[in-house]
């Protein structure tokens, strides 16, 4: 089912004071952002330290040029043909405090330790990727997540730098209440070549209300790679819709 958008609104004041925000966040695994930084810090609790992160099925030198990590097999049948509708295979499961949807034919196919990988190199398969990856920041393996599945540079970096003072979340029991905060609705396909995109995330807010960011990805030693802005942010600024949400390809649910 295909949704038209409709107009949107941001919230004033700080980001991480805005109410869309902490649910949109939360949900996300993205309190591990500037804002959630703040939020966190203030509380003095920050443990975000995790184990040096080791080579995985993404490194650099594991996967031939131009190829794809060794097990990794997706459907790319669909090549860069924008879709209509989700995957009838779609299923959800729980990563850390978060249910996420997962496709066996686009992916993610493949777990090693902590990271889920091998999406397909088609435009759903970029729509998973940015689903699939930042949900898995707010627990204690997010470093080995990052440095697999965020590409290298300033961006990395800075993301890396301030996630390190977040407190670590690995399960909804961990959160106040013992729940998650939204559910992911829908995708919009905003850009994409085999190089890059930028998916459009609608996200449920247990107000009842949804909220939208968008995430760039890059296609980086054979898989999808979410790019980071220079300040560190995994996606763009939260932002609340007005009214019934459109323009998004709903996930099933």
């Amino acid at each position: 089912m295909i949704l038209t958008p409709r107009r949107r609104a941001e919230e004033s004041g700080p980001y991480w004071k805005q109410r869309s925000w902490k649910w949109s966040a939360g949900f996300l695994g993205l309190v591990v952002l500037l804002g959630g930084f703040v939020a966190l810090k203030s509380d003095g609790d920050g443990d975000g330290a995790s184990p040096a992160a080791s080579e995985g099925p993404l490194s650099s030198g594991s996967v031939p040029a131009g190829g794809r990590p060794q097990g990794c097999h997706t459907d790319d049948d669909m090549g860069d043909a924008l879709p209509e509708k989700a995957p009838k295979d779609i299923s959800w499961h729980t990563f850390g405090i978060t249910r996420v949807p997962v496709s066996v034919s686009a992916g993610p196919t493949r777990t090693t330790g902590p990271v889920r990988w091998c999406f397909a190199h088609t435009p759903v398969g970029a729509a998973l990727a940015a689903t699939v990856i930042p949900s898995q920041m707010s627990g204690s393996n997010w470093k080995t997540i990052s440095r697999q599945q965020v590409v290298a540079g300033r961006g990395r970096d800075m993301f890396e730098f301030q996630r390190s003072a977040v407190k670590n979340v690995d399960s909804a029991a961990q959160r106040n209440g013992g729940t998650s905060v939204g559910s992911y609705t829908g995708f919009s396909v905003n850009s994409y070549t085999s190089a890059a995109a930028t998916i459009g995330l609608l996200i449920r807010n247990g107000q009842g209300g949804y909220t939208t960011t968008d995430i760039r990805l890059r296609w980086d030693h054979g898989d999808w790679k979410v790019v980071p802005d220079s300040g560190g942010s995994l996606h763009t600024p939260v932002t609340t819709l007005q009214g019934s949400p459109r323009g998004y390809i709903l996930w099933g649910v």
